[in-house]
């Protein structure tokens, strides 16, 4: 470094340096070794790296580096970088038949990172490497910090694989697989049709309060209430308020009668 007019002039050849946190993404090639075995002569980008190029353009990240079948990029954002992970592992998994056999490993680190000419350095990029190697073939491996942020804003599926023991990193790191498929809330099975009983049965509904007094709801249940204990009284089958409170009339027709098990139904109109 030189000076000029008493002030420090950078060279062009010193490399600013500069720390950020980030979110870090790494991915490689799960047995990239062993398939090159089986690739004779030199290989140019494989089409699964070039579709991995374009979507961590395409959700806001910036490759650092690219070696061989490998990728290391840094996001903004821990969401982005996940995003993109999944849909990474998601469209490798429509490739060609040809390249099905490359299958990527992704890890994901949220962490402090020095930026020197462009490339990553720092423990940061460190783990984000290990964790790549923990993943699954096909899979997608983050640590305890970027599941954090995550959690919350993406409906995946997290299983928490504690903490994970890993070369070259002092202390233990708290590892999360992602699943790629979005997780949603138990759809509730399909009421299976009751069986019709050997005598004459009555499914009592729920009758509606049509006055727009809540306070008659009490009244119009005491009244379903007295006709299920007159019926219960003479022997008659009828379906429990258990069965039938689910269901209020809106066009029940004999489809709904099915339902229920029962051959009459007692609504209000």
């Amino acid at each position: 470094m030189s000076r000029g007019r008493g002030r420090p002039v950078q060279s062009p050849n010193e490399q600013r340096v500069e720390r950020r946190l980030a979110a870090i993404f790494a991915a490689d090639v799960a047995g990239y070794s062993r398939l090159m075995t089986t690739r004779p002569g030199p290989c140019a980008p494989s089409p699964p790296l070039e579709v991995m190029d374009g979507l961590i353009r395409n959700h806001g990240g910036r490759i650092a580096n690219t070696a061989g079948d490998s990728v290391l990029a840094e996001f903004p954002s821990a969401v982005d970088a996940v995003q993109c992970a999944v849909a990474v592992q998601e469209k490798l998994a429509e490739a060609a038949s040809e390249d099905r056999r490359l299958q990527f490993r992704i890890g994901i680190h949220v962490g402090d990172v020095v930026v020197r000419g462009g490339d990553l350095l720092g423990d940061g990029v460190n783990v984000a490497a290990r964790l790549e190697g923990l993943a699954e073939p096909g899979g997608i491996a983050i640590s305890g910090s970027t599941y954090e942020y995550v959690r919350k804003a993406l409906p995946l599926t997290y299983t928490d694989r504690g903490e994970e023991h890993v070369k070259n990193i002092d202390e233990p790191v708290r590892a999360y697989s992602v699943g790629l498929a979005v997780a949603t809330a138990p759809r509730p099975s399909e009421s299976k049709p009751l069986p019709l009983p050997d005598k004459p049965s009555i499914a009592v509904l729920p009758f509606t309060n049509m006055s727009g007094d809540p306070e008659q709801e009490y009244f119009a249940d005491g009244v379903v209430e007295e006709i299920v204990t007159r019926f219960r009284s003479n022997g008659t089958s009828r379906r429990s308020r258990t069965a039938a409170g689910g269901i209020r009339l809106t066009g029940l027709g004999a489809k709904g009668m099915y339902t229920l098990g029962s051959d009459r139904v007692i609504h209000s109109l």
